[in-house]
């Protein structure tokens, strides 16, 4: 029988004082460009000075958001831990297409049903998620993920926030550098 509570690794980089925080959801193509922003901006600000915390922030017109989200968490359970949660978000935004309703709405992923979803997830990242994905101790993180973020006042993607506070002068379109300066400033 597999285990069904297993220890969900923490999406943070870096070990800093200062903390950075990303809401993101899976399939955007914002969050994916914000994303691979992390280790550019852990060099640039220092990652003895800045710790990166990636908050899944599941949104409802990404169709597949919900199991995506928990994909991610699911692969945080993985012996790799949180590399192993960063493939998967790497994977789904590399081929968002292949995760993305056409127009939120329509499209050949209409006819996906969640395994195809989590077997494309595996494929792509080169993991095995099947059995981690029914962990029980999920469900407590995807809510905890949203209450998070509601209680932040978060409604989009990407959003950060710099100790606590929320930094709506930050985009995802800014170079890591811009991110740095206002991170330290």
């Amino acid at each position: 029988m597999p285990d069904t509570t297993s220890r969900l690794d923490p999406l943070h980089w870096g070990e800093g004082a200062i903390v950075f925080e990303m809401f993101l959801e899976p399939t955007c193509p914002f969050s994916y460009r914000a994303f691979r922003k992390i280790d550019a901006l852990l060099d640039l600000v220092g990652r003895h000075r800045l710790t990166v915390k990636v908050r899944l922030h599941s949104q409802p017109w990404h169709m597949y958001s919900p199991v995506i989200t928990r994909a991610i968490l699911a692969a945080s359970t993985l012996p790799e831990g949180r590399e192993a949660a960063r493939a998967v978000l790497d994977a789904v935004g590399r081929d968002r297409d292949d995760f993305e309703f056409t127009d939120h709405a329509t499209g050949p992923n209409r006819d996906a049903t969640p395994n195809d979803i989590i077997a494309r997830i595996e494929e792509r990242s080169g993991l095995t998620l099947a059995v981690a994905f029914d962990a029980a101790n999920l469900d407590a993180e995807l809510r905890w993920q949203t209450k998070y973020s509601r209680q932040n006042g978060i409604h989009v993607s990407p959003t950060f926030m710099i100790d606590g506070l929320v930094a709506a002068d930050l985009s995802s379109g800014d170079p890591a550098e811009k991110w740095a300066e206002r991170i330290l400033s």
